[in-house]
């Protein structure tokens, strides 16, 4: 099962005026990347991981938009709950992709009527488009979720495995990426079909043990399990500058908004942290980070105070900064723990009334002033050694 264009489909639900526009989601300067675009985009040749710049050329008309992951991740999470309710095995195995395994299930009820009314719940509580495809293994069904789309759903009869996959693309093959496409081709083989005609040691011969995988899978071979999805045991942000900074009130202020968030997205999910991890990279590339184990909290105070300890360590004076980033990691299932010897009622109150603001209007519509912004920023003095005020974003 694959969620369509997810991150576009979940800025539409909040944005209608974004239906039938071409949408670029990811870095909105000239270093930035795409993270995802709608099908009106891809047809003038954007694709994702494609330099931002370059798409813009391509497409000119094309809304741009950072983009939340908290904002994805919750809606995933919507999705995934709803999956774990229905089937008994399933693997989640990105933020918008997931397998779920029928086996036996026909003795009770129709896979594929099954699959269908999955499909049609998740489309109804979520207001998602998601497609699918049911065959008899991960590689068949993966690919048929590819030639569904959009927003639609295919299955692949017993034995019909091979016929199917026949006239296809080698690059709709997992696992064939651009270079191995381009070997393929140099030699004609272009369909997969050609690839079921070749013996299975001229593939070997030519990519090695990844040509006999290639291979059964153009034969329709796979038998990797699903694996029982495992929840995540970190969460982190990074942040690339367009342009190399030595601001330290900015660093720390982008620094802080970070943590805040990361802590936000603890509460949510119900999680509690022990380690803590700051990245630092500089214009020369090399990269540093520096980690501290706490006590399992998920608690803002505790997390910005730790991250600004640790980039204090890390940071050189003078030195013009690429990149910064935060990873919260050692999770476990939680809520937040009352430390009765240094937390108020009133800062317990507050993260409360903050997180019930931040579930309804979104997760950046209150947070401290600190972290705002540059222009914001500089009105404030850095910490010294404690949090800084509280203030509602009111930017739209």
């Amino acid at each position: 099962m694959d969620l369509d264009t997810f991150f576009v489909s979940v800025e539409r639900l909040t944005d209608s005026r974004l239906n039938g526009k071409p949408v670029l989601i990811g870095g909105v300067t000239d270093r930035g990347v795409v993270a995802a675009c709608s099908y009106e985009a891809r047809a003038f040749g954007v694709h994702s991981a494609m330099p931002m710049k370059r798409a813009k050329e391509l497409c000119p008309e094309a809304i741009q938009i950072r983009g939340n992951s908290g904002t994805y991740s919750k809606y995933s999470e919507d999705v995934t709950a709803i999956i774990k309710e229905t089937v008994p095995l399933y693997e989640k195995t990105s933020i918008d992709e997931f397998y779920a395994d029928m086996t036996g299930l026909d003795r009770f009820h129709s896979s594929y009527q099954m699959a269908t009314e999955l499909r049609e719940r998740i489309k109804r509580d979520t207001g998602l488009p998601i497609s699918f495809g049911l065959s008899k293994n991960k590689t068949v069904s993966k690919v048929a979720t590819g030639v569904a789309k959009p927003d639609n759903l295919l299955k692949i009869a017993y034995g019909t495995e091979k016929p199917f996959l026949a006239p296809l693309s080698v690059s709709k093959i997992p696992m064939v990426g651009e270079k191995t496409q381009q070997i393929l081709f140099s030699l004609g083989v272009k369909q997969i079909r050609t690839i079921q005609e070749m013996p299975v040691e001229l593939m070997e011969k030519v990519l090695g043990k990844n040509g006999v995988t290639i291979w059964r899978k153009a034969n329709g071979i796979d038998n990797t399990q699903v694996v029982p999805y495992n929840e995540r045991k970190s969460i982190s942000t990074e942040r690339t500058f367009d342009k190399d900074t030595i601001d330290v009130v900015k660093l720390k202020g982008i620094l802080l908004a970070m943590a805040e968030n990361l802590a936000f997205q603890l509460r949510r999910g119900l999680k509690l942290t022990a380690c803590v991890t700051v990245k630092v990279r500089y214009s020369d590339f090399n990269t540093y980070t520096l980690q501290s184990r706490i006590p399992y909290t998920s608690a803002d105070h505790v997390l910005i105070a730790k991250v600004m300890d640790l980039f204090n360590k890390l940071y050189h004076k003078r030195l013009l900064v690429r990149m910064i980033g935060v990873r919260f990691s050692h999770l476990v299932e939680g809520g937040y723990q009352i430390n009765l010897f240094e937390d108020a009622e009133e800062i317990i109150s507050l993260y409360h009334a903050m997180d019930k603001i931040r579930d309804k209007f979104g997760d950046r519509k209150v947070m401290r002033a600190f972290g705002m912004g540059a222009k914001t920023i500089s009105r404030f003095n850095p910490f010294n050694g404690e949090p800084p005020p509280l203030l509602a974003n009111r930017r739209q």
